[in-house]
């Protein structure tokens, strides 16, 4: 019978950071925050914010707190125009939402503007915010092209007009990860979390740094966490993040979790070509040989040129003949 490999770290963290990185990190939604308050510098308790998206007319509102404290997360990144009212007091500003958490602040007061920007200002902020967008495109076009120091370059001076920008420190972990400088990797991410603590990206990034160290308990802490903020909201996580604590599981010798995770992994996305080569590797850990095959001929089907085809193929063909 043609020999099976089950060698486990060195090849699995190749893959892994392949997959998890195979393009920038890109943020699915923003978030805005800020307070109101009235001509005293009282806090405006119950006025009402409301976002209308210039692009598509979308709106979001919420209300603001006894601080006069206000929050809005899930906000699809592009241009918005932000009220904030109360009684017979408004005040609006243009608003870019995309790359980082954005502040803004209201005073609201009878008459006048309540301090709004001009048209001008608003024109030049608009510019600027443009300006920033692009910057950041460059970046991610740059790391996809493999021109790893030119990116950098880009997302630092996104960094410079935008201090807080979580996604362009989440780029830069996963390019430093692609250049294997886990150093600066670590960093990078971890001032995500210091930015955006609930950011799942920067877990799994940091999961993938320590397992590529073979940190595999630093590693598997990552990715608890990185799990726990996909599923603190009942949306049953993401199958890249199942998977890559899979491969954690998997280089910890635990191959019940590995297999609980990629079952939860595959029946979230059946098409996740690399959760079933890992499955029917783990599979096989654990005896179960005719469903190890079932899971390489899936991979080959999904991905016949896939970077662990071969392997796939040559198991298949050692293990068809377990199948029931």
């Amino acid at each position: 019978m043609t020999p099976i490999s089950t060698g486990r770290a060195c090849a699995v963290i190749a893959f892994v950071i392949a997959v998890a990185y195979a393009a920038p990190a890109a943020a699915q939604s923003g978030q805005l925050k800020g307070k109101v308050i009235d001509a005293q510098n009282k806090a405006v308790e119950g006025a009402k914010i409301l976002m209308e998206a210039t692009d598509t007319g979308r709106k979001f509102e919420t209300k603001t707190n006894g601080k006069g404290e206000f929050v809005q997360i899930g906000l699809p990144p592009g241009n918005y125009q932000v009220t904030a009212s109360k009684e017979k007091m408004s005040q609006m500003f243009p608003v870019r939402v995309g790359l980082d958490q954005k502040e803004v602040n209201f005073v609201l007061k009878p008459g006048g503007d309540g301090g709004a920007m001009s048209a001008e200002e608003v024109k030049k902020e608009t510019a600027r915010r443009e300006t920033i967008k692009t910057t950041f495109a460059e970046g991610a076009t740059l790391t996809n092209e493999g021109k790893y120091d030119e990116a950098i370059a880009k997302f630092n001076a996104v960094i410079v007009e935008i201090p807080k920008c979580s996604d362009c420190y989440n780029n830069l972990g996963a390019i430093y990860t692609r250049k294997q400088e886990w150093d600066k990797a670590e960093e990078a991410y971890k001032k995500v979390i210091e930015l955006a603590p609930d950011n799942v990206e920067a877990y799994n990034g940091l999961a993938t740094v320590y397992n590529a160290q073979k940190k595999f308990k630093e590693a598997q802490a990552m990715s608890a966490e990185a799990t726990k903020r996909m599923t603190a909201g009942g949306g049953g996580g993401n199958a890249n993040a199942l998977y890559n604590a899979s491969v954690i599981s998997w280089n910890s010798n635990d191959f019940a979790k590995a297999h609980e995770l990629l079952i939860e992994a595959v029946k979230l996305d059946p098409a996740h070509a690399d959760s079933h080569f890992m499955l029917g590797r783990v599979l096989i850990n654990l005896g179960k040989l005719g469903e190890a095959a079932t899971e390489f001929e899936t991979y080959l089907k999904l991905a016949p040129t896939g970077p662990n085809a071969k392997e796939a193929q040559t198991n298949f063909d050692a293990l068809k003949s377990y199948r029931k």
